[in-house]
């Protein structure tokens, strides 16, 4: 048996969580509505399914955003499961100033929602609830619709860098 690693606390440290968050992969997502006759959308890697029964996936959102106050207001939220030669569209969307989706395709559902073309997945969804969790908002969303594209591969973030899934 070898010895354990050097644990440290993580308080004050957020380089060190980062790092640590940093190790475990997660997809990309676009979260995306209609708001007031404009486009509204960002990226978000903190994105997990929840439940089967209700349908419901979650996503976390820095309290600091000035997207989310928009898109919770509305009835209807996209969230896309980028592809992996969606990169672009990505940064596009995280974009802090200027138009987040240019040179983006989207599609406009029914209800509101925006979804990214060519995605690997889509939810059409409403917010479900929202709960406070640190320096983020767990967004807690029901899913109405949705669609997968299981030939698509998806983009992966992992590292602090975006990396596409290998077969082994």
């Amino acid at each position: 048996m070898s010895a354990p690693p050097t644990l440290r606390p993580p308080h004050g440290d957020a380089a060190l969580l980062r790092q640590v968050f940093g190790c475990f992969p997660s997809g990309v997502t676009a979260v995306c509505a209609m708001v007031d006759g404009q486009p509204v959308g960002m990226a978000a890697s903190s994105f997990t399914s929840v439940s089967i029964d209700p349908p419901l996936v979650s996503v976390c959102v820095q309290n600091n955003s000035q997207t989310w106050p928009k898109l919770r207001s509305v009835s209807r939220i996209g969230l896309s499961v980028l592809a992996a030669d969606q990169e672009a569209a990505c940064r596009a969307l995280s974009n802090k100033h200027g138009d987040r989706f240019e040179g983006v395709g989207w599609s406009l559902l029914d209800e509101g929602a925006i979804i990214i073309d060519g995605a690997a997945a889509i939810l059409d969804c409403t917010l479900h609830t929202e709960m406070p969790a640190g320096d983020h908002a767990i967004g807690l969303l029901e899913i109405h619709h949705v669609h997968a594209d299981l030939g698509t591969t998806p983009l992966v973030f992992h590292g602090s860098r975006f990396r596409r899934l290998a077969e082994i």
